[in-house]
């Protein structure tokens, strides 16, 4: 079975519209894209290298997909470029695109069971980056294994958010935790069943 790891980048308000450039994505009247590029450090460009060094594949939605395409093809002698390349791309999309990209597939009918399908199958990770309306499918289904979180230190107030009203509460394990040299918090959770709660007693009522 492969796992499927989501990576974003969000504020620390939960925003994760537009990290990359102000034209990247201005759905909603959102004018902040480009958040993330003050706070980026060497430390957290040779964490994005590890990343993609071992082998896996990209599922994507409709959206990040188109944008990428039109990017890294264009740049594919640079080294994550090349990454993403040799990836195959499954794109989650309700559409019939014409997906140009080399080795790109689309995930037709119901998102989330054709993506649990392909999770069932063999091959590497699934790499899941951006992608904030498609990924919303695949936390409500829990088809999502890991979090790999980059969460920097500014608030945005508006924009799209990575969890969202209605999904399942869930409790999350933290597996690793690193901090850039800008306050960028880069964390990796893994779902822990469901959200746990209960009451805080005071020394008296535990007889301390």
């Amino acid at each position: 079975m492969r796992k499927i790891v989501a990576i974003t980048y969000v504020s620390l308000d939960g925003v994760m519209q537009g990290p990359g450039g102000p034209d990247e994505d201005r759905s909603g009247g959102f004018a902040l894209g480009g958040w993330t590029v003050p706070f980026w450090d060497e430390m957290m460009g040779g964490l994005l290298t590890g990343l993609i060094e071992g082998a896996f594949d990209l599922l994507l939605g409709r959206r990040t997909y188109d944008l990428w395409a039109g990017y890294w093809p264009q740049n594919a002698d640079n080294r994550i470029g090349r990454k993403f390349d040799a990836a195959t791309k499954y794109v989650m999309t309700r559409g019939a695109p014409d997906l140009g990209w080399v080795r790109s597939q689309r995930i037709a009918g119901d998102a989330a069971q054709g993506v649990a399908d392909l999770k069932a199958g063999a091959g590497p990770d699934l790499h899941v980056w951006g992608s904030g309306d498609a990924l919303q499918s695949l936390i409500a289904t829990g088809l999502v294994d890991e979090y790999r979180t980059w969460i920097f230190p500014v608030l945005l107030g508006d924009g799209k958010r990575l969890f969202r009203p209605g999904l399942p509460a869930t409790s999350l394990a933290l597996t690793g935790s690193q901090v850039s040299t800008t306050g960028v918090l880069i964390n990796t959770y893994r779902p822990d069943g469901p959200a746990r709660t209960g009451a805080v007693t005071s020394a008296a009522d535990d007889g301390s």
